[in-house]
């Protein structure tokens, strides 16, 4: 079987598809949404997250390091980590010797044999809940292949699959995985494609074409929309997405998902700078008014 890389199996999950699910979560992404909360996703190989609170000092990190990307700081005592990441390849050594903890890898390559043996070990789960498995990312369709293993895999055990995807992929490649995939949940961000391009970095036709596409050849799409303060949250948005959706003959339900800060820390453990800084959660007042709206323009079946 295929193999690929994976830098999350969540088990008990309850918010991605119906019942209790296990997430296994595919590294590569082609977006870079301003307020990603998985940003060590976004990259398709293995990455070093570092947790300066947890580090000692003692520069073993340093001494492995193949490509000299770490280098021990002159006096550098209890908490001082070693600095300097830009020659880093995320081979792995530094995390592998640092016995505090300070440094662990965000992605592993496994088979799709071994993660399907790792979703089967909950299917007594699956089946008293309604659940199953839901395949996200980063954007599981960068990794098609090893995706299609997956589900050929879990279709075979007969394990219900959910794909979550933001929808920016080749079309042939959408709609062969459409075939052994139970449920989408399918990203809607914003319609504008100037805005989009802005806060994603890629157009959002192909994700807009796409999803009018499968609509009418898969029939059990959830439309989920993250709801981002002064985004994607404005009355001209919310309008237009809420008139698409309601074209869409395969779309069971729609979800918003109010933006959160959970994912901000991880940026500086990737020694990014997070662009969103003062950005707050909507309150839930600003989500029943969007629900309200998106309501109006013949949208049903919404949870927030």
């Amino acid at each position: 079987m295929s193999g690929g890389t994976v830098f999350d199996i969540m088990k008990y999950s309850v918010h991605d598809g119906p019942g209790i699910r296990t997430t296994v979560f595919l590294k590569g992404c082609p977006l870079s949404c301003h307020w990603c909360h998985n940003p060590e996703s976004q990259l398709p190989g293995p990455r070093v997250m570092f947790y300066p609170e947890r580090c000692i000092g003692c520069g073993d990190c340093a001494g492995v390091c193949p490509n000299g990307a770490l280098l021990p700081l002159a006096g550098a005592g209890e908490n001082h980590p070693a600095a300097g990441l830009d020659n880093c390849t995320g081979c792995g050594r530094c995390a592998a010797v640092c016995h505090a903890g300070a440094r662990e890898m965000a992605g592993r390559e496994m088979t799709a044999a071994e993660v399907v043996r790792e979703i089967e070990r909950d299917v007594v789960f699956y089946d008293q809940s309604g659940g199953g498995v839901t395949f996200s990312g980063g954007e599981p369709l960068m990794q098609p292949d090893f995706l299609m293993a997956l589900l050929a895999g879990c279709r075979d055990r007969e394990i219900h699959t959910a794909v979550d995807t933001c929808g920016f992929a080749p079309r042939e490649q959408l709609l062969e995985i459409s075939k052994l995939t139970d449920l989408f949940l399918y990203d809607l961000k914003m319609m504008n494609d100037r805005r989009h391009r802005q806060y994603t970095g890629v157009s959002n036709r192909v994700i807009l074409d796409n999803l009018l596409e499968l609509a009418f050849c898969h029939d059990n799409i959830v439309i989920r929309i993250p709801v981002i303060p002064g985004v994607n949250d404005d009355d001209d948005n919310i309008n237009e997405t809420g008139r698409f959706i309601s074209t869409l003959p395969g779309v069971r339900s729609v979800h918003l998902l109010p933006y959160h800060r959970a994912g901000a820390e991880k940026y500086r453990r990737l020694g990014q700078t997070y662009t969103l800084p003062d950005l707050r959660p909507p309150d839930n007042e600003k989500i029943k008014t969007i629900a309200d709206r998106l309501y109006s323009t013949g949208v049903r079946l919404l949870t927030y």
